[in-house]
């Protein structure tokens, strides 16, 4: 399930067949099974609008969902960039040598969170990790000596930027991690299913196209919640714009 709800154009594809289907069993079992009679209408017309305002509501809160999670994976994007920064900056209270691999562990560091920004499959995900971690541990482990050497308030300084940086890429992992839960996209499938078949019972008038109207737009709306929730699948990215421009700010001096 998961996996179908990484790609928005799947989520499409699903949802749009399914909701026809189910709007077309209303159609068909008003034709063949039951007729509305007129004083069933009034009844049935409240409950079929109570239905689609409750559908409309669900699909309005998942997409305030959804936006909420993504501005939350910008802001740590731009929060990981500055504590990235702030530490290349703090690396000059180290002595010589030490400034200098610091400070080349963090260009390396640097050029690694941007391509997990960058990438869309699951395998160079979990390569990009293992890097990650890596770089972490060179990063940590470069401040040891000079810590251990020098225990003084502006060393500390350094090493605390350093845990900023550490901190940073947790908090970004768990904002990726952070998506809108299945048990929430199975109640509002099942919920649009439901009014489809509504609307197909209740139609007044022969005819498909009448009976696509609401499958398409609530599949669109479906495909639009699953981009924007997803951090890789969907066209609706977070780009790491803050740490190229400080890629390329590293590189100039």
């Amino acid at each position: 399930m998961s996996s179908i709800l990484d790609s928005p154009f799947i989520v499409f594809a699903v949802s749009l067949p399914a909701q026809w289907l189910a709007a077309y069993c209303g159609d068909l079992f008003r034709r063949r099974v039951h007729r509305l009679h007129k004083d069933e209408l009034t009844d049935f017309d409240k409950i079929q609008a109570a239905a689609l305002t409750l559908l409309a509501l669900i699909i309005g809160f998942t997409f305030s969902m959804a936006v909420t999670r993504y501005d939350q994976r910008k802001n740590y994007e731009a929060a990981e960039a500055n504590a990235i920064g702030t530490e290349y900056v703090r690396a000059e209270l180290l002595p010589a040598d030490d400034a200098a691999m610091v400070r080349q562990l963090l260009r390396d560091y640097v050029a690694q969170r941007i391509a997990y920004y960058e990438a869309r499959e699951q395998r160079r995900t979990g390569e990009l990790d293992e890097d990650a971690a890596k770089l972490q541990a060179g990063l940590w482990s470069a401040l040891l000596r000079p810590a251990q050497n020098q225990p003084t308030p502006v060393v500390a300084l350094a090493v605390w930027g350093m845990n900023d940086v550490l901190n940073a890429q947790s908090y970004t992992q768990a904002a990726w991690w952070n998506r809108i839960p299945v048990a929430a996209w199975a109640l509002m499938g099942l919920i649009a299913i439901s009014c489809n078949m509504l609307i197909g019972y209740g139609e007044r008038r022969s005819g498909f196209l009448m009976l696509l109207v609401l499958p398409v737009i609530v599949s669109v709306s479906f495909m639009l919640i699953a981009d924007i929730d997803s951090p890789r699948g969907g066209v609706i990215r977070v780009l790491p714009y803050n740490l190229i421009a400080l890629s390329q700010s590293m590189k100039a001096q």
